[in-house]
């Protein structure tokens, strides 16, 4: 939008490699101009981690947690009660949080460089909507539901100045991310080429190369933009 800092999303499944790339994008984009680093994903994932090491009881409810949150990601189930909804609405107002103040940093000249980036073409998952995927029965899980699809479409507006999208197949995932459901990773490497970020501009990466080869085709892809 008018005014706004350039922002560069890094998107992809796990194991594509965004984390890895984000420090050295960051600083090859400070030749153009001030820039930072940021985050858009929900942050479920180091939680589970600190709950599973819990002593005793921390695994099984690592468990039950994560099944619960399956179940309202998956189309055509029921959103598991309102404390799911509760839960996956929190996250997602962290997530908004988050874009807040990278849209701040933005509107003060400074570019941002982003792991993730919130989207609403598939509900669920994948950085989309948790709340619109299975059926939300009852008024205040509706409510939620709502609320959540309101707030993802209101981040959705702000375009990225570019989306590197970095593609890999299930098996270079799997081999980066063991501890993965394979299942989920394929859902998402079948969604990446179908994402379109409202139509912003995108660059395709294979991210199954070395890394050094990733960096400087993602690198080139940001100098054609901000260069112009």
């Amino acid at each position: 939008m008018p005014g706004l800092a350039p922002l560069i999303a890094l998107v992809g499944a796990d194991g594509s490699g965004k984390s890895t790339l984000l420090g050295d994008v960051v600083a090859h984009v400070r030749q153009y101009r001030a820039a930072e680093a940021g985050y858009l994903g929900l942050g479920s994932g180091p939680l589970g981690e600190r709950i599973k090491a819990w002593p005793v009881i921390g695994p099984p409810l690592e468990r039950f947690l994560s099944a619960k949150a399956k179940q309202a990601r998956t189309p055509g189930a029921r959103i598991p009660g309102v404390l799911t909804a509760l839960v996956l609405y929190r996250y997602s107002l962290k997530r908004k949080k988050r874009f807040d103040h990278m849209l701040a940093l933005r509107q003060r000249g400074v570019a941002v460089v982003t792991d993730r980036y919130p989207q609403i073409e598939v509900p669920g998952y994948y950085d989309g909507p948790g709340l619109s995927a299975a059926r939300a029965e009852g008024v205040l899980i509706r409510w939620l539901a709502a609320r959540e699809r309101q707030l993802y479409e209101d981040m959705a507006a702000y375009l990225p100045t570019l989306v590197v999208r970095l593609n890999i197949d299930i098996e270079t995932a799997i081999a980066r991310k063991p501890d993965h459901e394979r299942g989920l990773l394929e859902l998402k490497i079948a969604a990446t080429p179908k994402l379109t970020f409202n139509g912003a501009t995108i660059v395709e990466i294979d991210a199954t190369q070395p890394l050094e080869k990733v960096l400087a085709d993602t690198n080139q892809a940001i100098d054609k933009v901000l260069g112009a």
